[in-house]
């Protein structure tokens, strides 16, 4: 898969996400694969294999990893996210509790990421200068506009 195919080509097989979800966990996942696309589908993976808080500890340590192989650094101002991976685990272990296990990998992946594939949707819940704080990005922060579903 080349990265240009990785940005918003719907998945055609289970496979396609298997195989993000290894590169993932051994990251080996190139940056430029390394999109909102492939968060939220990571994210279902782990939500639909793990407790909410196993999956989300899980995904939390495979993106420091992800960063520090691709030389991105936690800072005040860039890399990892906590108030952003939160949110989007919620809503991700939501859909989760809510899908058909029957549909496959990549239906499944699919319909998330037309669902949640905007990456403004945390601005509906929060204010841009809430959301962009060293607070939100350094820890959980609670919505400021709009509880959480």
């Amino acid at each position: 898969m080349t990265a240009a195919s990785a940005v918003g080509r719907p998945y055609a097989r289970a496979e396609e996400v298997e195989q993000l979800v290894r590169r993932f966990d051994d990251g080996t996942l190139p940056q430029a694969e390394w999109t909102h696309r492939a968060h939220l589908t990571v994210a279902l993976w782990y939500a639909s294999h793990h407790s909410p808080e196993r999956a989300l500890d899980l995904v939390r340590r495979g993106i420091l990893r992800l960063n520090a192989a691709h030389g991105v650094p936690t800072t005040p101002t860039r890399g990892y996210h906590e108030t952003i991976t939160r949110f989007y685990m919620h809503l991700v272990g939501r859909y989760v509790e809510q899908a058909d296990s029957a549909e496959s990998w990549a239906e499944r992946a699919n319909w998330l990421v037309g669902q949640y594939g905007d990456r403004e949707l945390p601005l509906r819940y929060y204010s841009e200068v809430r959301l962009k704080s060293a607070e939100a990005r350094m820890g959980w922060v609670e919505p400021d506009l709009m509880a959480l579903p």
